[in-house]
């Protein structure tokens, strides 16, 4: 189940190259396509090297595809998405289940470790522009009384707004803060990314779950 949610992810990261790369070239290098699906064939091949029962296991296969990340994809968006993955690995184990209280923990675990890489705070117009809405609606005082389904497609909603806030902000960090007030206007490439990948893992568990 694990490696068919991560397949999901990575045709989507095909399918988007291009999207990703023109919303980059914007404000940026013009690779965040690329780059990320690099990293995607990556964790691919990373995750081709487990066998059955550790592609069973949560922790090993973050573990695996956050090395795979953080080694292979250049830019900024490679150590960043990298170290997530794999601080969110560190809080995860073999019997990890799908609830909210698993998702709370990964998703603050990989948010604390970006914000520590890339010394950003939610505003600066980057992924966490997107990743904390989502976290922060699996806080428990945000779902409590809420099924999964329902909380999964509100932090989904919450995603897709803060994506929207990052057109209303000046970058701070990375490349696109050497713009300034011109970066105003313009979606961050990072936050739109995490939406996308969440999207997709959303829609998979979604399915999953009928």
């Amino acid at each position: 189940m694990i490696k068919d949610a991560v397949d999901a992810v990575v045709k989507m990261i095909v399918a988007q190259k291009d999207y990703l790369s023109q919303l980059d070239a914007k404000i940026g290098d013009g690779d965040h396509g690329a780059n990320m699906v690099r990293g995607a064939q990556a964790a691919v091949e990373a995750l081709e090297e487990l066998n059955d029962s550790e592609l069973e296991d949560l922790k090993k296969v973050l573990q695996a595809i956050g090395e795979a990340v953080a080694m292979n994809v250049g830019g900024s968006s490679g150590p960043l998405y990298g170290t997530g993955i794999l601080e969110a690995a560190k809080v995860a184990d073999k019997n990890s289940a799908l609830d909210l209280e698993t998702l709370e923990k990964l998703f603050g675990a990989a948010i604390s470790g970006i914000q520590r890489r890339g010394h950003a705070q939610k505003g600066d117009k980057t992924m966490l522009d997107s990743l904390i809405p989502i976290y922060e609606t699996f806080k428990a005082g945000n779902s409590a009384g809420k099924n999964l389904v329902t909380v999964l497609t509100e932090a989904r909603d919450a995603g897709r707004d803060g994506v929207e806030f990052t057109k209303t902000i000046a970058a701070k960090r990375g490349r696109a803060s050497y713009l300034g007030e011109r970066s105003i206007g313009f979606e961050d490439p990072g936050a739109v990314s995490s939406l996308l990948i969440y999207q997709t893992l959303c829609g998979y568990w979604i399915d999953s779950l009928k």
